[in-house]
């Protein structure tokens, strides 16, 4: 018979949080910057990611939307032509998701700057760090690539995915002290149809 350790859901939040904070303290923040400047300077962004990592994605258009940028999910019907002054924010744990490879074609064709978030950063291997502008490393696990001295308790790409919320959630942050904007304000462009 199978012996069950005798956890409970607190412990099981403690993982949860000790990997993510773990995760998260190891992002450069020289990257961070350099992909605020890109935001900042869009006239249009576009994010996109597949999956779990496609949800966290949209969460930050909408929370970018709120900020007052202009601002779209790969997908929505109201997704305009991008070019030259505008971004497209890929992301993809393995950075070599091929839906999102060729949408970073497809906009670096058009002359689109890109921003790719990824936990694999090797630019000899990585298709899309090649082609991006800008490159931000989440250090998490993702199907392509260990972390060598970690292994996260949880499955699959799942430390990948919280983290990436995490961050952005924060990025948000960082963003409503830099355009002095507040809860309020961004309430103001919450949509009111739901």
């Amino acid at each position: 018979m199978k012996k069950h350790k005798n956890l409970t859901i607190h412990d099981k939040v403690h993982l949860i949080l000790t990997e993510i904070e773990y995760v998260l303290n190891e992002i450069d923040s020289y990257q961070v910057e350099l992909f605020i400047k890109e935001i900042l300077k869009a006239k249009k962004i576009v994010v996109c990611g597949a999956g779990r990592v496609g949800m966290v994605a949209r969460g930050f258009a909408m929370r970018l939307g709120h900020l007052g940028l202009t601002a779209y999910t790969v997908g929505d019907s109201t997704v305009p032509s991008i070019g030259k002054k505008d971004l497209l924010i890929a992301c993809s744990g393995s950075g070599e998701t091929q839906t999102i490879y060729d949408l970073v074609i497809r906009a670096k064709e058009t002359g689109t700057r890109i921003a790719l978030v990824s936990s694999y950063i090797d630019h000899n291997k990585s298709r899309m760090a090649r082609l991006a502008d800008t490159v931000l490393v989440i250090n998490a696990p993702s199907k392509t690539k260990k972390i060598s001295g970690f292994t996260s308790g949880q499955p699959m790409t799942t430390l990948n995915e919280q983290a990436l919320q995490i961050f952005f959630d924060a990025l948000v942050l960082l963003f409503m002290e830099q355009m002095d904007e507040s809860h309020e304000t961004m309430w103001n462009r919450h949509s009111i149809l739901e």
